[in-house]
C-alpha cells in the first residue's frame, strides 16, 4: 500500500473511493483468516464440532468472551493466545480501515501550507 507523496496531487473522489474499498477488502481477509485460525483451532484443539467452533471463535474476535468452557491445557493455551491475539488483532484492523481518512486529511493540510 504506497500512499502518494507530499508533493503529488490530492487523490481525486474515485480515486480515493477505490483506495478505501482495496482497504474494505484487505481488513475482511484479515478477519476471515482469523476468524478461519479461531475455527480450526476450537475445532481441533477444542475438539469442538464446527458450528461451535465457528460460535467460540467469532465471541472471542467480537470480544465478547467464550462460550464453551475448555477441559485441557492445550485447549486453554489456545484460547488465551486467541483472545489475547483478537485484541491486538482488532486494534491493527482499525488503522487498516482508517489509514486512508488520515493519510487524506494530513496529505491536504500539506498541500495547503505548501500553497502558502
Amino acid at each position: 500500500m504506497v500512499y502518494e507523496r507530499i508533493s503529488d496531487r490530492l487523490l481525486t473522489r474515485a480515486e480515493f473511493a477505490w483506495r478505501v474499498v482495496r482497504h474494505a477488502l484487505y481488513a475482511t481477509l484479515a478477519v476471515a483468516l482469523t476468524l478461519l485460525t479461531g475455527i480450526l483451532g476450537y475445532h481441533y484443539l477444542g475438539h469442538l464440532g464446527w458450528i461451535d467452533a465457528l460460535l467460540n471463535a467469532s465471541m472471542i474476535l467480537g470480544g465478547m468472551g467464550p462460550v464453551s468452557p475448555m477441559s485441557s491445557d492445550a485447549e486453554k493455551v489456545f484460547a488465551s493466545f486467541y483472545a489475547l491475539f483478537s485484541g491486538l488483532f482488532f486494534i491493527a484492523l482499525l488503522g487498516i480501515l482508517l489509514a486512508p481518512f488520515i493519510h487524506r486529511i494530513i496529505h491536504r493540510f500539506h498541500i495547503e501550507d505548501s500553497d502558502d
